[in-house]
């Protein structure tokens, strides 16, 4: 358990050295997932605790879903647009992409200071921010993408894209079960 918080800590750090790490070492997929279910769950907590067991729990299921788009959508785009990895290594490189982007969500956990009134926006956007560094240092270290900015843009244009489907599907499913 010590050495997954220290890992944990390590990402939200944006230690390179641990991405590096985690893009060579296939076992750590399952903490990554853990890493994600965390965010998940602490988002949806900290953004809609006060909505009850509905609203946390649709806001948990889409988080996850717009951490997965978010993630796919950053390694398309640094992949098919950015020049990232080499056309052979691109298929491998897909399962390390997940792992780092799995621990890039680590500094995502802070949202659940969202329940504390008056600072839900600061903390999502202060969240936010530091998930796209996190990502881009992910990105960049699994794709071997030499340009900062390269792996910056492929990630916020992903994290866009992850945005607006998780607002979507927010707005879908809260209308479908009468939440407010």
């Amino acid at each position: 358990m010590r050495l997954y918080f220290n890992r944990f800590f390590r990402a939200a750090r944006l230690d390179v050295t641990f991405y590096q790490e985690v893009v060579a070492e296939p076992l750590l997929l399952n903490q990554a997932w853990i890493t994600v279910l965390l965010y998940a769950m602490l988002a949806a907590w900290g953004s809609f605790g006060r909505a009850g067991a509905i609203g946390s729990n649709i806001g948990m299921i889409s988080a996850l879903i717009g951490w997965y788009i978010w993630a796919f959508s950053s390694y398309f785009i640094a992949t098919k647009f950015f020049g990232g990895g080499s056309a052979e290594t691109q298929r491998a490189d897909r399962k390390a992409v997940i792992r780092a982007m799995g621990f890039a969500c680590a500094p995502g956990v802070i949202r659940i200071l969202g329940m504390i009134p008056g600072l839900g926006i600061a903390v999502l956007v202060l969240s936010s921010i530091w998930m796209i560094v996190a990502a881009t240092t992910a990105i960049k270290v699994a794709l071997n993408i030499e340009s900062t900015a390269r792996a910056a843009g492929a990630c916020s244009i992903g994290w866009i894209i992850g945005a607006i489907a998780q607002g979507l599907l927010l707005v879908s499913l809260f209308s479908v079960f009468g939440v407010e």
